[in-house]
């Protein structure tokens, strides 16, 4: 025994001394895995490489059986070639024509069957036997398919749809889509998987994606089996009308019958009035034509019944047929609409030109008017420059050394225009004329003519000849005419705010000074005389003589009057009132 067991010990020192020294090019380790595909093919590795002058004598594969026993199935020798043992004759070859050199193996079509650790053996000479273990699975791709379930809606919780797939190593799967439901997956002891996919089914849900994906190692993405569910439910009908205008004389009006539905109808029935279509009525499918004109007696209660293998629907519409087409009512109202506001557009232009036309010669009439007004006042202005200007000139004194405007201006209050001055008719006795006027009344006040000029009157107590009378009226209508030649004053319309009188001219040695206005007395004294009404005498002084009127004449002339170039003139005074040459008051 112990002998033996020595023996055993000295042969597997040198076995492990022969591996130790032997080179494989492949597989490069002693036990290597390989996987491969169902119906593909097979390679498995196997290449000894000798060194000096060791030589390949046999190659022999085995695959070990479940019971743990070897099963040949090919040998190769460097002489009598190559066997293929069992069931493996004609299945399997090496891969090389030399097999002592490269003694790979080939299985074409792989079997399910040929899972299996498989051996190779290789005799060398002199260095002895080497070995290499492969151990092969084989993956089956997944067969996978999908069965659809007929729905019809209103259906309880059911199967919507199934996925089946068979494969090795066993499949997964799973759903993809938006419909809800739940999955529910199996599987059987032949390697085969199942999912079924559960929902309440609704017509909403019909053509949705129910989508079954299978996944394995041996496929490099999921495999996709694109489904759509089919749901099918009744039909809805509804009568669709081309036109809503409905008129005795219309050509090709045809009524047509919409119905929904899954499956879609195929059985579309029409009737009128719950019996048969009028004349040449006709359906063609799901439209109801008329090869006519319509008529007023077409009027009546349109109805289409349509079918699936669900159930069946139906709709009514109620067709009027009328005298006249309500378009040509509407375009005719359309029109008559169209022309009042076309003729109130019109007439609101009308009405701005018109305005606009007016306003315009309303401002040319105003801008005439204003041109007119202006060139009145203008040649107004120029013909009173010219009349100052002509004064001026006539009451130049003849004498070279008296100043042509040696008098003032009267300076005269715009406040006291409207008052009156009572210029009293001094008596003296023995006067023959009196100076008065209209101002403060015939009796007592100086009476002015139609111009406004001073009139003298003649002493009531003695009787004057109408020849007289005409004398000294045109003595009396020279000198005022006079008077008002030689006035400077001015013949505005209206009198300024400030008249400041102006003071006479100083002697430049051309003439003897002329007295100061207000300072001639009798007798050549030059006195201050206040403007103011002429104290009355009483009545019975009025039978003095001569010698006294003409006194008091003089008297009265010597204080309100002065001589000036030969003329007559009034003294200036605050209150004074100036006449203006036309008869106005100024």
């Amino acid at each position: 025994m112990k002998a033996r067991q020595m023996a055993k010990s000295v042969a597997l020192l040198w076995v492990f001394a022969v591996c130790v020294q032997a080179v494989f090019v492949e597989p490069s380790e002693p036990d290597t895995s390989l996987r491969s595909l169902a119906e593909s093919e097979t390679r498995l590795p196997c290449q000894y490489q000798v060194e000096g002058e060791e030589s390949v004598v046999q190659v022999t594969w085995f695959k070990e059986l479940e019971d743990g026993t070897k099963e040949q199935i090919i040998t190769a020798h460097f002489s009598e070639g190559h066997t293929e043992f069992g069931r493996y004759s004609g299945r399997v070859r090496f891969e090389s024509s030399k097999p002592t050199e490269n003694s790979a193996l080939l299985i074409p079509s792989t079997q399910e069957s040929d899972e299996g650790r498989y051996t190779c053996h290789i005799s060398v000479f002199p260095s002895g036997n080497f070995d290499r273990h492969i151990t092969l699975a084989v993956w089956i791709l997944p067969i996978s398919s999908v069965d659809i379930e007929d729905l019809v809606e209103g259906q309880s919780y059911r199967i919507a749809a199934s996925c089946r797939a068979v494969g090795h190593p066993l499949p997964t799967l799973t759903w993809e889509t938006d419909l809800p439901g739940q999955a529910q997956s199996r599987t059987s002891e032949s390697r085969t998987v199942s999912s079924q996919y559960y929902l309440h089914p609704l017509r909403s849900m019909n053509g949705k994606q129910l989508d079954c994906l299978v996944w394995h190692p041996g496929l490099e993405q999921p495999r996709r089996l694109s489904h759509r569910l089919v749901v099918h439910y009744p039909p809805d009908a509804t009568i669709a009308a081309g036109k809503q205008d409905w008129f005795a004389g219309l050509e090709n009006a045809e009524l047509t019958c919409e119905s929904g539905g899954h499956p879609k109808p195929q059985n579309i029935t029409w009737t009128w009035r719950g019996g048969a279509l009028p004349d040449q009525v006709s359906a063609v499918g799901e439209k109801l034509v008329f090869g006519r004109a319509l008529r007023m007696n077409d009027s009546g209660v349109y109805e289409c019944v349509v079918k699936n293998s669900v159930g069946a629907a139906k709709s009514e519409y109620v067709l009027t047929v009328t005298g006249k087409s309500r378009s040509i009512q509407e375009s005719t109202g359309d029109n008559l609409l169209l022309i009042i506001i076309g003729s109130a557009a019109g007439g609101l232009v009308m009405i701005m030109v018109i305005i606009i036309l007016l306003v315009n010669r309303y401002h040319r009439h105003r801008n005439k008017k204003l041109e007119m007004e202006l060139s009145e006042r203008t040649e107004e202005i120029n013909t009173l420059s010219r009349q100052a200007s002509s004064r001026r000139l006539n009451s130049v004194s003849t004498d070279p050394r008296v100043q042509p405007e040696d008098y003032a201006l009267l300076r005269v209050d715009s406040r006291m225009k409207n008052s009156q001055m009572s210029l009293e008719r001094p008596i003296y006795k023995g006067s023959q004329s009196t100076l008065c006027g209209k101002w403060g009344g015939p009796p007592g006040g100086v009476e002015v003519d139609e111009l406004g000029r001073p009139v003298v009157w003649r002493n009531g107590r003695e009787s004057l000849s109408g020849a007289e009378m005409d004398r000294e009226r045109e003595e009396r209508r020279r000198r005022v005419d006079l008077y008002l030649k030689s006035s400077n004053m001015s013949l505005d319309s209206g009198l300024p705010s400030s008249l400041v009188p102006l003071k006479p001219q100083q002697d430049d040695g051309m003439g003897p000074r002329e007295p100061d206005l207000g300072d001639l007395r009798e007798g050549g004294t030059a006195v201050d005389e206040e403007w103011g009404p002429t104290q009355r005498l009483p009545e019975g002084d009025e039978d003095d003589g001569d010698d006294s009127s003409s006194y008091q004449i003089s008297e009265a002339l010597t204080n309100h009057f002065y001589y000036s170039n030969g003329l007559l003139r009034p003294k200036p005074h605050s209150n004074a009132i100036l006449l203006h040459p036309g008869g106005q008051y100024i």
